[in-house]
């Protein structure tokens, strides 16, 4: 991978050994992965510790934000053969980076509790300027305080603020809410409320409705509640949490305080603790017809289940702009004796059709083909 070729020259043997066993890693965990009959997965780049977020910036340029790690990276594919040989590190010491964005040349990051942008980044990515302040009124919790961060088709951005807990009934506004705001950093709105934790959400093509995955709480069981896709349609709307999960579940706590009518249910529900992060509605020409327009998620997996489940990528198939089916499209990051290999984040598409999923367990971005027989 890039960082290899990078580090021969400048690290001692300690650190270029390690970094040849994080490619053989990379290597072995490629052959545990299960895709349909006609694709093919390899490892775009590797050393991405804690890859998060995806972004797509000119020229084949990506933008990866990280939680814990507390940096942003930028990755070129210079000579497009599918693996990105130059890897620039634009930031570091922020406050759980998850989220970027790009537009205009300038690349905005979601902190905890604010929005930075960093301006003409393609022509510094050696040397990045100093981030100008967007936004800076959000929480400081960092419960559920990691943000997602896109460009909307109105020009806007949008992201989220999570639930500071796993369940309570929050007093302030902000919390578990969808938020739209302008690329300035003004007219800050609140979109819709009772959403647990969304990290992440794009826009249906052709009709520009808004999906985004909800995970749900913890502690009721194996199997309760179902996680969300939910479709946002209008201001104002209420998703239910902390009173009524996944449409029709009454919390325990909370839930004699409002009646589940009174919410916007889910358009789809997944299993109980996959935990659904990116998704993307596929655009491109190079997977087959049947692909076309359907929406791919990120299941990142569970962490207190009896049983592991998740660690996959989802095909949801919609049939007359509505979800109608599930199924697996990758697997393989969950062993069959439950050995977590990987845990796949975010899902972003290429200009040429492909896919890139980054996974924070492994600190890698993967990039998926489909090549025709």
């Amino acid at each position: 991978m890039f960082f290899i070729k990078k580090i021969v020259f400048s690290f001692p043997l300690m650190l270029i050994s390690w970094s040849i066993s994080q490619a053989n890693t990379s290597s072995n965990i490629i052959k545990h992965l299960h895709l349909p009959e006609g694709f093919q997965i390899s490892i775009y780049a590797d050393n991405v510790p804690n890859a998060r977020s995806l972004a797509l910036g000119n020229a084949n340029l990506i933008f990866v934000g990280s939680g814990a790690e507390g940096k942003v990276y930028a990755l070129q594919d210079n000579n497009g053969d599918g693996v990105a040989e130059k890897r620039y590190t634009i930031a570091t010491d922020l406050n759980m980076p998850n989220g970027v964005a790009y537009q205009d040349d300038a690349l905005y990051v979601a902190e905890i509790n604010r929005i930075i942008r960093y301006d003409h980044i393609s022509q510094q990515l050696a040397a990045p300027p100093k981030p100008i302040v967007v936004y800076d009124q959000f929480p400081t919790n960092r419960h559920h305080g990691w943000k997602y961060l896109r460009f909307g088709p109105d020009g806007n951005l949008y992201t989220a603020v999570g639930s500071p807990c796993n369940i309570c009934e929050p007093q302030q506004p902000i919390f578990t809410s969808l938020v739209r705001l302008d690329k300035y950093g003004q007219h800050v709105e609140i979109l819709a409320r009772g959403i647990r934790n969304t990290v992440g959400f794009d826009w249906q093509p052709k009709t520009h409705a808004l999906f985004f995955t909800d995970n749900g709480r913890d502690y009721l069981g194996d199997d309760l509640p179902p996680e969300e896709l939910n479709q946002w349609s209008k201001i104002g709307e209420h998703f239910g949490y902390p009173y009524c999960h996944a449409g029709y579940i009454k919390d325990p706590e909370f839930g004699d305080r409002k009646q589940c009518q009174q919410f916007k249910a889910p358009a789809w529900q997944f299993k109980a603790h996959v935990a659904p992060l990116g998704l993307r509605f596929y655009q491109g020409k190079q997977f087959p017809n049947k692909y076309h327009q359907q929406l791919f998620v990120a299941q990142h997996g569970s962490w207190n289940r009896t049983k592991p489940d998740g660690y996959r990528i989802a095909l949801v198939t919609f049939d007359q702009n509505k979800p109608v089916s599930e199924e697996i499209f990758i697997d393989g990051w969950l062993t069959s004796d439950d050995e977590v290999l990987g845990r796949p984040v975010d899902i972003l598409e290429m200009p040429d059709g492909s896919l890139l999923i980054s996974d924070d367990k492994l600190g890698v971005i993967y990039k998926v083909q489909y090549k025709k027989s």
